[in-house]
């Protein structure tokens, strides 16, 4: 689809130059009128036509638009790092490792007491039985 095409069909005259959130919120106006869940039955094929032909407008202008935020950087950044660029991308590995080592480590060792705690009381209850054999 062309850009023309696409511009026209979110409601934008042919050669005007839409912000990538003027692009968004017009997208959502032209989804909410042509849903194929909003129509009768016998009017979906319709409807799900011109949905199609909407969302392609709207991946057309996002694509285009060459804007902060567009879809295919944010994608293709998340694929090569593993990492989201939100709050910093990176910066923010360290911030979330160590809460994270620090329920592991946390958990690790209450779960040792726990066991030692079983161990002697089953122990005390009864010194000559083995808990680890059958």
């Amino acid at each position: 689809m062309q850009g023309v095409e696409a511009r026209l069909l979110l409601g934008f005259p042919p050669n005007s130059r839409p912000t990538p959130s003027q692009i968004k919120a017009a997208y959502r106006k032209k989804v909410w009128e042509s849903h194929p869940d909003l129509f009768p039955v016998h009017q979906k094929p319709s409807a799900e036509s011109k949905f199609k032909l909407i969302a392609e407008a709207y991946t057309c202008l996002q694509s285009g638009s060459g804007g902060g935020g567009s879809f295919s950087a944010t994608y293709s950044h998340v694929a090569r790092t593993g990492v989201p660029k939100a709050h910093g991308g990176r910066k923010n590995r360290a911030l979330i490792q160590i809460p994270f080592l620090l329920i592991v480590l946390g958990t690790v060792g209450l779960g040792g007491l726990n066991a030692t705690r079983a161990y002697r009381k089953q122990k005390e209850t009864c010194p000559s039985h083995n808990p680890f054999l059958p």
